[in-house]
């Protein structure tokens, strides 16, 4: 597959609430995902991955989500996100934009990185 590809496929499956398939079929074993904060600052492979998304079940509760077309430049992609989530602990409500940078190598994505403001 080449990186238009997989970046299509990625934004179908966030779109369809698949993440899981996704995963399974875009993503590298090897995977490093990196956030702009703790607790999840950054994850590796598979069991990480695991873990960042029970995190985010365990504090977070979506209400919508949208996701843009991916813009693609060689072996990169980006996608914007914008979520509407209640943290579930302190029950604070609120709507966020994301910008997520995928890099792709032999075929699987490797890397993603999530940009966002931190600032309450």
């Amino acid at each position: 597959m080449t990186t238009k590809d997989i970046a299509e496929k990625l934004v179908s499956y966030c779109r369809t609430k698949q993440e899981d398939k996704a995963y399974q079929e875009l993503y590298s074993p090897n995977i490093t995902s990196i956030e702009m904060a703790e607790p999840m600052k950054e994850v590796h492979g598979f069991e990480g991955l695991q873990k960042k998304g029970q995190w985010w079940q365990d504090n977070f509760e979506v209400h919508d989500t949208k996701v843009s077309e991916p813009l693609v430049a060689d072996s990169h992609f980006t996608v914007k996100f914008w979520m509407d989530t209640t943290h579930k602990p302190s029950g604070q409500r609120s709507q966020t934009d994301e910008i997520a940078v995928y890099e792709v190598k032999d075929g699987k994505i490797w890397k993603e990185q999530f940009f966002y403001n931190t600032e309450g």
